[in-house]
């Protein structure tokens, strides 16, 4: 009698832990269904402009805006800079021309021929995005112009009129991305595949902006900061989520969580410090 109930009990248990290994297995295969079907892309959302990126686009239109700040340019520069740049290259930093120009590259598909720099610097976004300033800011009232006659003044093309296809997605960027508008920029991503390195976004940041102040403390990164320039760090940060492994983003009052996938929501982070935080662990 005792060796049934033994049985009985043993084969109890073993169904309890078929199922709550069942359980588990459903769960996780629900979850890695759920991460293949996020599509990543990067949206900028500005009263009723609204415009979309792929994640790399969203990176290099994030360094174009952040030059722009550093260089104490108005956010118009930066929306006639990206806007050039998506009609010049896709905003992709590539290594090719075409039959027009076969030399050229880069994000501004700029001609060593031309005298935007050697093959290598117009291939270095700092570089080239530097180079595009330097003309653009010699246009007198440029500030005024429509963003595709100041863009065919920079780089004379054969086709004027292309730029204007991509306004309003320099505008909506530009705008997020200088700072001038808050909890404008939202990226979804999939979950970080590694750990990140909060050494490596300080880095990054510092050749984006210049000297911010600054510090690194394990996975999470302080800078102080507040206003637009608060804003243009922590977007920054957003765009640059995905090849940085950066999980979490706070900005005077607001949060941005990778996994929620909800945008920037309301939270207690004191204004005048911007926090950015990477993965930790394995994914």
């Amino acid at each position: 009698m005792s060796r049934r109930r033994g049985l009985r009990r043993l084969l109890v248990l073993g169904l309890a832990l078929a199922l709550i290994g069942g359980g588990v297995y459903t769960a996780v295969a629900f979850i890695q269904r759920s991460e293949t079907l996020v599509a990543e892309k990067c949206t900028a959302t500005v009263g009723s402009l609204k415009a979309e990126l792929a994640t790399d686009q969203a990176a290099n239109a994030a360094l174009i805006s952040a030059v722009a700040v550093r260089r104490g340019l108005p956010p118009r520069a930066a929306s006639v800079a990206l806007a050039t740049a998506m009609q010049e290259s896709k905003l992709r930093n590539i290594g090719h021309g075409d039959q027009a120009g076969p030399d050229s590259r880069g994000l501004f598909q700029q001609r060593p021929s031309q005298g935007w720099g050697t093959a290598e610097q117009v291939m270095d976004p700092y570089h080239s995005t530097g180079a595009f300033y330097d003309a653009l800011v010699k246009i007198p009232g440029y500030e005024s112009l429509e963003i595709t006659a100041a863009a065919q003044r920079v780089q004379r093309s054969a086709y004027p009129q292309a730029y204007a296809e991509h306004e309003d997605m320099g505008r909506a960027f530009a705008s997020a991305l200088t700072g001038q508008a808050a909890e404008a920029l939202d990226c979804t991503l999939k979950s970080p595949e590694g750990p990140g390195d909060a050494q490596a976004v300080l880095t990054e940041l510092t050749a984006a902006f210049g000297d911010v102040p600054a510090s690194a403390d394990g996975s999470t990164i302080v800078l102080e900061a507040s206003g637009s320039q608060a804003w243009a760090v922590g977007q920054w940060a957003v765009a640059n989520a995905k090849s940085l492994a950066v999980t979490d983003v706070a900005v005077d009052g607001h949060s941005w969580h990778r996994t929620a996938r909800n945008g920037w929501q309301a939270s207690d982070v004191q204004p005048g410090q911007v926090t950015v935080t990477v993965a930790t662990g394995s994914p």
